[in-house]
């Protein structure tokens, strides 16, 4: 169980595709159940959510890139400037 914790830990943005795709996935076949896809389209509309669940946690993380805030104890001369827009 601890190993699972710190690889959860270790892969925030994994974890986060994993399960979006997960529930996407399920609503997906739940809502598409008596549609009557075959086999193949089944496949495909699986593979297409997750991709698109990936897709949603790679863009959502565009965010967090470039935020790092320095740490608390550092005094306001030796912060980085902020970038100009």
């Amino acid at each position: 169980m601890n190993r699972a914790l710190d690889w959860i830990k270790s892969h925030p943005r994994l974890t986060a595709w994993i399960v979006l795709a997960l529930g996407m996935n399920a609503i997906v076949v739940y809502e598409a159940r008596n549609v009557g896809l075959q086999a193949g389209q089944w496949v495909a509309l699986v593979a297409a959510t997750t991709l698109v669940a990936g897709l949603c946690v790679w863009i959502i993380g565009w965010d967090d890139e470039g935020t790092e805030e320095p740490p608390a104890g550092t005094p306001p001369s030796e912060k980085p400037a902020e970038p100009k827009s």
